[in-house]
């Protein structure tokens, strides 16, 4: 993936090849600039590659038309640091949102799923209640649920947990654990932090410089690191 900078071209990403195992936790890490968010939004075309392929369940994304891509972006969910939430709205309707911008019309099914969400997520409670009365665990609560709410197959998380205390940081990823087993959904996480690495992923990429420098089980990674980055 390159960049246009004036008359320059600045490479983001390059001779990247990496592969995702379907229900797995797949963790990208790397400093900041190591272009991990670049890679991330690749994966649901929100950036369009420069050169090369991807390809999700079978897929090559490169072909799709733009209601092709719609339909295809139904089946990711994806978070976001800063939770990305709509503050005039209560956590329900943040919720919903996401299924009425699909053209789900039926608000008993609509109501019904965010019930269901909102249990999974742990805050049936909060139902009513807007962004700004809730805690940013909280926040990225009604941010998963939002993620989940189409049924994605693929969960994108981008830096997720990093506006997070540790303690808050360890709920939210036992949860994406949880989601990841019951649910069976494939889960692409980047992040800077070492230890979201160890706790929930089963394997990781090491980016640095817009290349994957190492990847692997993230044990071997960590343990037999071969790359001065790692």
């Amino acid at each position: 993936k390159t960049y246009k900078s004036g008359n320059a071209s600045v490479i983001a990403l390059q001779r990247i090849d990496l592969k995702v195992n379907e229900g797995e936790i797949f963790g990208v890490i790397g400093h900041s600039g190591a272009g991990k968010s670049t890679l991330i939004r690749l994966i649901n075309l929100l950036e369009r590659p420069t050169a090369g392929t991807v390809k999700v369940a079978g897929v090559d994304l490169m072909k799709l038309d733009d209601e092709g891509l719609r339909k295809f972006r139904q089946g990711v969910g994806m978070i976001f640091q800063h939770f990305n939430l709509l503050g005039s709205m209560t956590v329900a309707d943040n919720i919903a949102y996401a299924m009425r911008i699909v053209g789900q019309k039926n608000a008993q099914e609509i109501d019904a799923r965010v019930d269901e969400l909102l249990d999974l997520v742990g805050l049936s409670k909060h139902k009513h209640k807007h962004p700004r009365q809730l805690s940013g665990g909280e926040k990225q609560r009604v941010g998963i649920a939002r993620a989940l709410a189409n049924h994605p197959s693929v969960l994108l998380c981008d830096e997720a947990t990093s506006a997070l205390d540790p303690q808050t940081t360890h709920s939210i990823l036992q949860l994406l654990r949880r989601i990841n087993e019951t649910l069976k959904l494939t889960i692409v996480l980047i992040t800077h932090e070492m230890d979201v690495i160890r706790t929930v992923c089963d394997r990781v990429a090491v980016i640095d410089g817009g290349q994957i420098v190492e990847q692997g089980a993230v044990t071997q990674v960590f343990l037999h690191p071969q790359h001065p980055t790692t």
